[in-house]
């Protein structure tokens, strides 16, 4: 009998070996990252926008431009650089002097997946222009607004360490994140396969032989598919707590809005089907509490000269959150 209580209830093979595939992929290119290719694949699936943080040479440009690869949906990639404009992101309209009208010309900003390049090189003004397209799905110029195709997703990457013509990210546009992943440096026998792998190829890309996966139809349904996986209500109520008690805690100037609770519950849904579970487990929300709260959160000016990251404070919450059984 107890055996019956874990069957499971929906179907979940075509999404894992799709999800394989681009592991498989990613993997054979991207040495050493396995925790961030199945966060940008969670991404994916939960409709959320990714903002990889890493020093320079350790692939996350890469890792973006990959997963777009693997996806059979329209790429583009915008370099943000100090004199970039919000016209050169979403679009402008021009005069047609055939017509005697305006035309609006669409920006890189409209397509499937967005690869923002060093996204905190560019000002405050040309960063809010993400926000409405990053939120609601759309452009809005000169009174008329346009809708973005689905899927839509924006992966952004940034430097921490250059402080030479970069500018913070606002905390609004954090918000809009689903997660904020940092890309370590490799191991010493990871960065030998490195090495090995790219010594053994010939005037050959990596990313060459990279084929799509998974269709923008595949993807819209597995969505549907993760949007319907069950959740228990105690596991709800951990969710409600840790969010809660970043509100709560002394060591924080800012807590976590009801978006990072949604979006905790949306990743852990994600990260459970990508494991083959139609359910989710505690294991899955512990695992994404960081990369979904880390950047929404603000330590205080205390904690910050302490030393303290808010990955830390995310850390100790949930060690004295009792975890449901």
């Amino acid at each position: 009998m107890e055996q019956e209580q874990f069957n499971q209830r929906t179907d979940l093979t075509a999404l894992n070996a799709a999800v394989e595939q681009i592991r498989s992929v990613l993997g054979s290119i991207i040495i050493g990252q396995k925790q961030v290719i199945d966060f940008l694949i969670v991404g994916l699936l939960a409709d959320g926008h990714i903002l990889i943080e890493g020093v320079p040479g350790v692939a996350k440009t890469l890792s973006a431009k990959l997963l777009a690869k693997s996806i059979d949906a329209q790429f583009s990639r915008v370099q943000f650089t100090p004199d970039l404009m919000p016209s050169d992101v979403l679009g402008t309209p021009i005069f047609n002097t055939k017509s005697g009208d305006f035309e609006f010309r669409k920006g890189p900003i409209f397509g499937n997946i967005i690869l923002v390049d060093e996204i905190n090189r560019a000002p405050a003004k040309t960063q809010s222009a993400l926000f409405e397209v990053m939120e609601e799905r759309q452009v809005t110029i000169d009174g008329e607004t346009y809708q973005m195709d689905e899927p839509f997703m924006v992966l952004a990457t940034q430097n921490p360490i250059e402080q030479e013509g970069t500018y913070r990210l606002p905390e609004a546009q954090l918000d809009r994140f689903l997660f904020k992943i940092e890309v370590k440096y490799p191991s010493l026998e990871e960065e030998t396969a490195i090495l090995m792998a790219q010594h053994t190829l010939v005037n050959k890309s990596l990313a060459s032989d990279v084929k799509p996966v998974l269709s923008v139809q595949q993807i819209q349904e597995a969505r549907s598919i993760i949007r319907n996986l069950f959740v228990e209500p105690k596991l709800l109520e951990f969710i409600a707590k840790i969010v809660n008690e970043t509100r709560n805690n002394p060591s924080l100037y800012l807590g976590a809005s009801p978006r990072a609770s949604l979006a905790i519950v949306h990743s852990a849904k994600a990260l459970a089907a990508i494991q083959n579970r139609d359910f989710v487990t505690p294991d899955d929300i512990i695992a994404v509490a960081i990369p979904v709260l880390a950047h929404r959160i603000l330590l205080s000016p205390e904690k910050e000269m302490e030393g303290l990251t808010t990955s830390d404070i995310v850390h100790q919450i949930i060690k004295k959150i009792e975890v449901p059984r």
